[in-house]
């Protein structure tokens, strides 16, 4: 039975792609089966030949060292720098969440350790239209537990905290949150490290510096987020 996580963000460019990377790298390196999914991806470039490129996915494989198929790893990929749901509006390619979920399962079949990223943060539509679909929806529908990702500096206690509560509110479990472009000694980010802590009840497991090219935390510690999928896989 393989195990999954899914990772969420407390807003864009907190770094949510960059930690993943390191996530699946740490796994791989601890000898996992590990592999890398993401339900929809915008903002993406295009080749030469005319195929967009799924830039999120090609950094998480250039590193951490997977040899998983890009071609695996998202089943909707924009190239409209917007939310997917408005992309999909823009480019006429709405999210179906049966693809969504069939292509998870997939590479649940082959892999032993799927990290699950989402798209912005946990409020960021998949689909709004004659269908409203969240990522929550895929949460809930594989019974994923999940980490959160949030930049160090100036705002994450609002963030982290507003993004907490949320979750809470619509029971999704979150196991911890991982402070990104961390300064040890910053008295800001040693401060919002304690009082996202205090306000929220969740862990901080770890901090990323600027630059660093491995997660650390014990590969058993990671290891141990992930849980057997659910929720109506056959």
């Amino acid at each position: 039975m393989s195990k999954s996580l899914f990772i969420t963000g407390t807003g864009t460019d907190v770094g949510k792609t960059y930690v993943t990377g390191l996530i699946v790298k740490k796994l791989r390196e601890g000898g996992a089966s590990a592999a890398y999914y993401k339900a929809a991806m915008s903002g993406n470039d295009r080749r030469a030949d005319g195929t967009l490129i799924p830039g999120d996915a090609l950094q998480v494989k250039r590193m951490s060292g997977i040899e998983q198929p890009l071609e695996e790893m998202c089943p909707y990929i924009y190239e409209t720098a917007v939310s997917p749901h408005l992309a999909a509006k823009l480019e006429g390619k709405p999210l179906e969440m049966e693809c969504v979920l069939k292509h998870f399962d997939y590479v649940c079949g082959k892999y032993e350790h799927i990290t699950a990223e989402g798209s912005g943060g946990i409020l960021c539509p998949l689909r709004f239209d004659e269908q409203q679909i969240q990522q929550e929806d895929f949460i809930k529908a594989r019974s994923l537990s999940c980490l959160m990702i949030a930049d160090a500096g100036l705002g994450t206690i609002n963030a982290v905290g507003l993004t907490a509560e949320y979750m809470k509110a619509h029971k999704i479990p979150v196991r911890g949150i991982i402070f990104n472009r961390y300064d040890p000694g910053n008295p800001l980010h040693e401060d919002n490290r304690l009082m996202c802590e205090a306000m929220t009840g969740l862990h901080i497991i770890a901090c990323v510096k600027d630059g660093d090219t491995d997660l650390d935390m014990p590969f058993e510690l990671l290891e141990g987020f992930y849980e057997e999928n659910g929720g109506g896989r056959k």
